[in-house]
């Protein structure tokens, strides 16, 4: 996640024209879209790009609420907004034990996206949304 981080950093500052390029290279040869909620992420310009394009690319899409998880400095984000429409389904971290179920969550997205490709593995490295 850090070098997703790292790599969308680097776009600051670029025009919205290379940003949605970037964006749409990393939505390629994926099946599901990923988006991590924490308390900014429904108010973020780039998010709700690559949301709108999942959904128009016709790729599984899930929400992973975040909060309550401690970043690298210890502090703990407060819940925000869901980004996600209710017929996405929205997974929370803590409470629904993400370590154990995140391959399940995925699957199952994958299983509902219509741009499966039979060469790709069942359950492909996912696009994650900040």
């Amino acid at each position: 996640m850090k070098e997703y981080q790292f790599e969308f950093e680097k776009l600051k500052g670029k025009s919205d024209k290379k940003i949605k390029k970037w964006i749409e290279g990393q939505l390629k040869n994926t099946s599901v879209t990923v988006v991590l909620i924490g308390n900014q992420t429904a108010n973020r310009k780039w998010v709700k790009y690559e949301i709108k394009r999942s959904i128009e690319l016709d790729k599984g899409l899930i929400g992973i609420d975040i909060s309550e998880i401690e970043d690298e400095n210890g502090k703990i984000d407060k819940k925000g907004p869901n980004p996600l429409s209710s017929e996405y389904p929205t997974y929370l971290w803590h409470k629904d034990n993400g370590k154990k179920n995140l391959g399940k969550w995925v699957e199952k997205a994958v299983k509902k996206s219509t741009t499966k490709d039979p060469q790709e593995t069942l359950v492909p490295a996912p696009s994650i949304a900040f």
